[in-house]
């Protein structure tokens, strides 16, 4: 029995420049960007936790236009993503993962501002756990969100991608 490619989650190793991680989609958009330099386990952890039915397939040719979206914003060619993503979470994690889609390139909000956003200020440690859950890094831009002193607190890929993702955006904001 042949299936269809709804149950199939396509994957590559983007690589470019200093940047490596892989990123997957689905027929419906893209649904993961994985952390920098982290292998192919994280992605097979996801995929096994929120699309278990799914198949895991190498094909760049398929996700090459969320790879190029991606090179594109690290290049500093472009400052947003128009590709479809495909998030799977809860529906508080939805809600939050969209208000990340929300915050302008070069800004950064703390995780408190998502909370109050959301109408739900006295949710700021469930805000930040659904954003250390945000399966599509970069394109939807928990890098943005800070400690409400300011300073940089965690990231599924690391302080130092967010960092680097940070300074990115600093250094293209006015380009």
């Amino acid at each position: 029995m042949e299936q269809s490619n709804d149950s199939f989650i396509y994957w590559t190793r983007l690589i470019h420049e200093q940047w490596n991680m892989y990123i997957a989609a689905t027929a419906q958009g893209l649904c993961y960007v994985g952390s920098q330099n982290k292998g192919m386990e994280e992605l097979q952890n996801w995929a096994t936790k929120r699309l278990p039915s799914h198949e895991l397939i190498e094909n760049a040719m398929k996700v090459q236009s969320y790879t190029n979206g991606i090179i594109d914003y690290l290049t500093g060619k472009s400052k947003n993503f128009s590709e479809p993503v495909d998030l799977h979470g809860t529906p508080f994690q939805k809600d939050v993962w969209k208000a990340l889609q929300e915050i302008p390139y070069g800004q950064t909000v703390s995780y408190t501002d998502i909370a109050v956003r959301l109408q739900k200020p006295g949710s700021v440690r469930a805000v930040g756990t659904a954003i250390g859950a945000n399966p599509v890094l970069i394109t939807v831009p928990c890098h943005r969100v800070l400690a409400k002193s300011g300073a940089l607190a965690g990231y599924r890929g690391g302080l130092e991608m967010k960092e680097q993702l940070l300074a990115l955006e600093i250094g293209n904001f006015n380009k």
